[in-house]
């Protein structure tokens, strides 16, 4: 921790962040566009700017961006300067003069970003009386709206789209001061966590498509904590409702899980919940009846005739609980084959008495050499893939470690490492949307994929059974062993116990 003295007053700060960073998190008022905590800091708004002092004695100090200023020890900055307020206040007044000022008629009007920082910088006067810079929108598909005249230049959208989750096609075109972000042509976003671009910006460019078609102010709705019901990763959600239906899904920071961002299929994928086709009374014979009844009709089924209960993977814990405990373990089906019961089965044994346990998907992101066995990751649990995507910087962010390179100096540190990645092999029956980062790739029939796996496990214990020789084996085991937090994926998706 330093010691940063701010305004005359004195806070502990990391000393491993940025002042904007610590500001924030000593619950200063700081206004910001560019930086995102999962993104790091490029300078891009200038928005953020206070004045630094060299010491006691100085009085006249310069102007810094807190965002690209590390919070060492004994920094002295002053955030309400009479000249740094004024500053602030002129770069808002520029990033506002092309805005068309419609929060009335913006979805994002009342959760906006850009109107809190305005309000914060105290930019209340429009003085621009000319004719303003218009885009032509483009459709994006039908998960997000884009309205460009809204856009500030922040860059967060094409930093996260293309630096974090690997999307390409999605960049800035820039013509002097005319910069435009979107696609080089109209059409659906590729990449599968292009959603999180609704809550990445932090003005109404890129807004949630699916909300327009029931649109409710935020103060409208009724949010309620939930975890995603998509796959078994378990990420944290918030859920929007209004008058009896659903009208979004946003993403609930958790450090250990999802973090800042959702995978499309998590944000997107609730409108069944709103379906017309749901059963929402009790139904006996097709006619609707009352709880009453339906209790007493199944009451008789149950005590005169052989009923069974079948389940489903699909329905939460506590439905298939309470069909189970309803018919008895003797007559409910879980609604999966034995096979893949049995694999299931396998699968929590070695987690329970095994010497692996499963890390968190913050750990996953940590790891700095990565095999995957026989799963299509992205597929399978999308939000670990995004994960994966930044555990291959782990090993080539050691450069910029050496070069004393700031690891939240975004910009820095891609310069250093350029396009070099970490160890990512990836065994599976087919391409996947990892390919492209991987290392190598083996695609083959599950057996094979399972003899690569027993013949890694030979070059990393000679005792283990070897089930072939496979060149791959060797350069997998050497990059697991050279690792200083080695990870191995595997699953039940190939319905093969050897894997």
């Amino acid at each position: 921790m330093a010691t940063v003295h701010v305004d005359g007053k004195s806070y502990q700060m990391n000393a491993e962040e940025n002042l904007l960073h610590g500001c924030l998190s000593a619950g200063l008022n700081l206004p910001y566009f560019c930086w995102h905590p999962a993104l790091g800091s490029v300078g891009a708004c200038r928005q953020c700017a206070v004045k630094q002092f060299k010491d006691e004695q100085d009085t006249h100090g310069k102007i810094v961006m807190a965002c690209m200023t590390p919070a060492a020890e004994g920094t002295r900055i002053a955030i309400h300067d009479p000249e740094t307020v004024a500053f602030r206040a002129a770069i808002i007044e520029g990033l506002m003069l092309n805005h068309p000022h419609d929060c009335p008629v913006c979805d994002e009007g009342g959760e906006c970003h850009l109107q809190d920082m305005t309000v914060m910088t105290g930019h209340d006067y429009r003085r621009y009386e000319f004719d303003k810079r218009t885009f032509r929108n483009q459709n994006l598909g039908p998960l997000v709206n884009h309205e460009m005249n809204r856009c500030i230049q922040c860059y967060r959208c094409v930093r996260y789209y293309r630096e974090y989750a690997g999307g390409r096609d999605l960049n800035a075109f820039a013509l002097r001061n005319t910069v435009f972000f979107g696609r080089e042509a109209d059409g659906v976003l590729e990449n599968e966590f292009s959603g999180n671009l609704v809550e990445i910006c932090p003005t109404g460019v890129f807004t949630d498509k699916t909300l327009k078609r029931h649109y409710t102010r935020k103060w409208d709705q009724q949010f309620a904590p939930s975890i995603c019901v998509h796959c078994g990763l378990g990420c944290n959600t918030d859920v929007g409702e209004h008058s009896g239906t659903v009208r979004r899904i946003l993403n609930r920071y958790n450090h250990d899980v999802n973090g800042y961002f959702l995978c499309d299929r998590g944000r997107f994928g609730y409108e069944f919940v709103n379906s017309d086709h749901r059963i929402r009374e009790p139904l006996f014979m097709g006619k609707v009846v009352s709880a009453d009844t339906a209790s007493q009709q199944l009451r008789d089924t149950l005590t005169f005739g052989k009923a069974i209960g079948i389940g489903s993977p699909r329905a939460s814990l506590e439905s298939n609980f309470a069909l189970r405990t309803l018919v008895g373990p003797d007559r409910f089906y879980s609604g999966m084959a034995d096979s893949e019961a049995k694999l299931i089965a396998l699968a929590i044994d070695m987690l329970r008495h095994g010497p692996m346990r499963t890390p968190t998907l913050h750990e996953v992101e940590a790891c700095d050499a990565v095999f995957v066995l026989g799963e299509d990751v992205t597929n399978v649990a999308p939000r670990m893939a995004l994960a994966l995507r930044q555990s291959v910087r782990q090993q080539p962010i050691e450069i910029a470690k050496a070069l004393k390179i700031p690891l939240w100096m975004d910009h820095g540190v891609r310069d250093a490492i350029q396009d070099k990645k970490g160890p990512l092999y990836l065994a599976t029956p087919y391409a996947t949307r990892l390919d492209e980062i991987a290392t190598a790739t083996f695609h083959a029939a599950p057996d094979e994929i399972a003899r690569l796996g027993f013949a890694v496990a030979h070059a990393l214990d000679p005792q283990a059974p070897s089930r072939g020789d496979f060149p791959l084996a060797g350069e997998i085991a050497r990059a697991l062993t050279h690792a200083r937090k080695p990870l191995v994926i595997a699953g039940p998706s190939c319905n093969s116990e050897a894997i």
